[in-house]
């Protein structure tokens, strides 16, 4: 039979209110009572359930994480660093998606309304950025992980796109790279902006620009970085390097670069943005930016537990300092690999 409060009341001869008062710590009742009701606990083996303690404490020990898929590689690798730092904090998690777009996020929003959570972890917000603001505003705390600016007050974690592009770029001219594709990410994604502009910027400064008929759009996928090469060739645009706004259109840009038979890295040198888990794997094995992207899910986690810990006036000073300093960024590092230097 499952010890119930009323178990304990019953032993300890008081109420079950009494017990409730004990357990949550509300400092209301005598010492001899506390102690006496502390000592049946323990007799009787009676564990609270977590839904008694959330209700007794206004909380429930959850927070949600919204996110745009779980298809894309790097989701996965800052869903784990935000998992492990909220299983330290003693956070469980509701994971959201808007994989059924609009539907999606009606059912997310009914859960916000329902309280089913204490606070709220979005990555890339995007078209939910105004929505998301809203909820902010009136009182959720809120984390980001954008490229994006946020309202005030909510903090932000942010990867370093603009240094992690001119690193790359650098990297390419140090090799005596002068003529780059670039193939960027999906439009109205900030982060696609930052990175193919820093590139191309940094290009420039140097004294070789790169020409319109050289960029090519992209939508995350392998295929988007098959058609920037085959398009190049059909065209006749003369380049020697290639750039892209993430791996996977990286691994597309070898995949053509075979089949029209432009070896790499001897005639074209490829570097991407992520490194998110198979670059290692192509073949050749892929230059990449390293995003470090368990880090930044680890520090919004961070951020979140300590305004739900801290309290309101916490997070009020917290998001305060955040909104002083800019994003919190996260440094990128380049990984050099053999499709740009060759077997070393």
């Amino acid at each position: 039979m499952r010890v119930t409060i009323a178990h304990v009341a019953l032993r300890a001869g008081v109420s079950k209110a009494t017990v409730s008062r004990v357990l949550n710590g509300k400092g209301e009742t005598d010492a001899a009572t506390e102690a006496r009701v502390r000592r049946v606990v323990k007799e009787l083996g009676y564990v609270p359930s977590a839904r008694a303690v959330s209700l007794a404490k206004g909380r429930t020990g959850v927070v949600g994480v919204l996110a745009p898929t779980l298809t894309r590689p790097w989701i996965a690798q800052v869903m784990q660093g935000v998992a492990d730092s909220m299983e330290r904090s003693g956070h469980g998690l509701m994971l959201f998606t808007r994989g059924l777009g609009d539907d999606s996020f009606r059912r997310f929003a009914g859960h916000v309304d329902a309280n089913a959570f204490d606070g709220l972890l979005v990555i890339e917000p995007e078209e939910t950025a105004p929505a998301v603001a809203k909820m902010a505003a009136a009182g959720l705390p809120v984390v980001l992980i954008s490229d994006r600016e946020a309202g005030p007050g909510t903090p932000v974690v942010a990867t370093g796109n603009q240094p992690g592009a001119r690193q790359a770029a650098q990297h390419l001219l140090a090799l005596g790279r002068r003529r780059p594709l670039v193939v960027g990410g999906p439009e109205g994604y900030d982060c696609a902006v930052s990175r193919i502009t820093a590139f191309t910027d940094a290009f420039a400064e140097a004294g070789f620009p790169i020409p319109p008929q050289a960029r090519f759009p992209g939508d995350y996928s392998g295929e988007s970085g098959r058609v920037a090469v085959s398009s190049a060739v059909a065209d006749g645009v003369e380049f020697d390097a290639v750039f892209t706004h993430n791996d996977l259109s990286a691994s597309g840009v070898l995949q053509m670069l075979t089949q029209v038979g432009r070896p790499v890295p001897h005639d074209v040198a490829v570097a991407s943005f992520d490194d998110a888990g198979h670059a290692a794997l192509t073949a050749p094995p892929l230059t990449a930016v390293r995003r470090p992207l368990r880090d930044m899910g680890a520090e919004a986690a961070r951020l979140l537990a300590a305004a739900l810990d801290g309290g309101a006036a916490a997070a009020a000073a917290a998001a305060g300092a955040v909104d002083a300093a800019g994003p919190v960024a996260i440094a990128t590092e380049l990984v050099v690999r053999e499709s740009t230097v060759g077997v070393r």
